[in-house]
Formats: C-alpha cells, sequence, structure tokens
C-alpha cells in the first residue's frame, strides 16, 4: 500500500486511525487462552472488529519478539491478517551501519512484506538511506517523541534550533513525501504547528492517543495538512478496552470513538 492509497482510504473512512497491536500475553482477556495461538486469536478478532474505522495497523515487535521463534512466527501470520486496504506498519525501530539495515529492510519490507518499517535516525544518513531504497515502502523515522526521556536531547534547551527539528529538517531531504514519515508523539500536539512548517508535506505517525493522554481533535487541529497527513494511533486504549469477553466489541466502540473524533478534520479532504 502506497501514500496515495493510504490517502484515499482515509477519505473513503473519514479516519486517522492506527490501531497498535502491542499484544501482551499476560493482558489476553477471558475466554483467550494466554499462549501463542490465544495471542493470534486475540489479534484476529481486534483486526476484524476494527478494520471499518482503521486505515492503518501497527505491530510493535517487542512484544512478539521477547517469545523467541514463536514470537516471530505470530508477526508474520498476524501480518498476513491486515487487510489489504489497510497499511501494516512494523515498529521495529531499526537503524545500524549501512549493510546491517539494509538486512533490517529485506527483513520487514520483503520477507514480511510490511507496508512500513519505524527507524531510528542516531546513526545519521547511512543508517536510514538503505531502507529508502525498497520500491513502494515507507520509512517512518522517530522525530519527537512522548517519552519523558526525549528531554534529554530532542528538546534539550542547549541545543537551538532544537535537536529534533534539526533530525526533521535535514531527514526530510533524503526522501519524499511518498516514502518518508515522521513519528511525532501525540502529547507534543502544541509543536505540531511548527513542526508542520519544517515538513508540511510529510505523513505524521501521532502514537501516544488514549492511554498515554494524546488528544486527537488536538493532533487534527495543529497537524494535518491538505492530505490529511496524519496517522493517529491508539493501542492500549482500543485492544484493552476490555478485559472481558466482549473486548472485540469494546475495542470496535473505541475504534469507532476516536474515529468520530478526527472526523470534523477528514471531512473536507
Amino acid at each position: 500500500m502506497n501514500v496515495a492509497q493510504l490517502v484515499s482510504e482515509i477519505k473513503s473512512k473519514k479516519s486517522y486511525l492506527c490501531v497498535g497491536l502491542d499484544t501482551d500475553i499476560n493482558k489476553l482477556p477471558e475466554g483467550i487462552s494466554k499462549d501463542t495461538e490465544g495471542i493470534l486469536q486475540f489479534n484476529k478478532e481486534i483486526i476484524n472488529a476494527t478494520k471499518d474505522f482503521a486505515v492503518s495497523y501497527k505491530i510493535n515487535t517487542a512484544f512478539y519478539e521477547q517469545l523467541g521463534s514463536k514470537g516471530w512466527n505470530i508477526i508474520e501470520k498476524t501480518r498476513e491478517m491486515i487487510p489489504s486496504n489497510t497499511l501494516s506498519i512494523a515498529d521495529a525501530k531499526r537503524g545500524d551501519i549501512g549493510n546491517t539495515s539494509t538486512m533490517y529492510a529485506k527483513a520487514f519490507f520483503e520477507t514480511m512484506d510490511f507496508d512500513a518499517l519505524t527507524v531510528a535516525p542516531y546513526m545519521g544518513y547511512d543508517s536510514v538511506e538503505p531502507f529508502l531504497k525498497f520500491n513502494n515502502k515507507i520509512t517512518i523515522v522517530l522525530g519527537l517523541t512522548s517519552n519523558e526521556g526525549s528531554a534529554d536531547f530532542q528538546t534539550n534547551p542547549i541545543y537551538d534550533p532544537p535537536l529534533y527539528k534539526t533530525v526533521l529538517e535535514r531527514i526530510s531531504k533524503w526522501g519524499t513525501p511518498e516514502n518518508l514519515m515522521f513519528v511525532i508523539g501525540a502529547t507534543k500536539a502544541e509543536a505540531l504547528v511548527e513542526i508542520r512548517n519544517v515538513v508540511p508535506d510529510h505523513f505524521l505517525l501521532i502514537p501516544g492517543v488514549g492511554a498515554q493522554g494524546g488528544s486527537a481533535s488536538e493532533v487534527c487541529k495543529n497537524g494535518k495538512n491538505a492530505l490529511g497527513g496524519l496517522l493517529i494511533n491508539s493501542s492500549r486504549g482500543i485492544i484493552y478496552a476490555s478485559s472481558g469477553r466482549d473486548f472485540a466489541e469494546a475495542a470496535r466502540a473505541e475504534a469507532q470513538k476516536l474515529a468520530l473524533e478526527t472526523q470534523p478534520y477528514t471531512a473536507h479532504l
């Protein structure tokens, strides 16, 4: 799935919703076995319950990698469950010197056929450029994150301009809005106006809505561009909306609620 198809899906569903499949085996709800088969059943039911509102699904690979080879198998099978009309994201935050980055890109873009992959930019151009070489794939680079430690480097006042702005400005020149996106934390919604001055045309993946306290409407107001340009991710707030047997219905209700919150900002796309 490419960016043009993603924009079409956003217009069709009137939604910016990205559902994060951060599936923790210890948090599986009542009626789901706490094993690998249970994880797959849970993921399948969540996807089926939310696909009317989601334009993207993001698999946080750490929740599966902890299970070893079985976890990688779950990643591949879950990837196969994601509808072809939604963007599939591997949230793996890879990034290393050239040859290693190429191998990471092959793993996620070719072997597992994800549409997009999150990448850490700290090592610079030669660690990001290999991902950008893959046709019809999207590299999503960490820009401004929601975690407390982001103040150590990204927004540390010793840097003028802030380091995150330098990262966004420089990296935006390495690719295009068709093959490059940026991660911006939802709890940094007030910074989105300035960020749009730096990267006006790129899509932004916005985690942190829901359980982390970010506001979808604030993100839309400050961060949308002419094509929408947003993927608003909610993970725990949707997939763990209920710990009972009604977990799928509860997830659907939360997905619809978030989609409706963003609808006024998709109406004129």
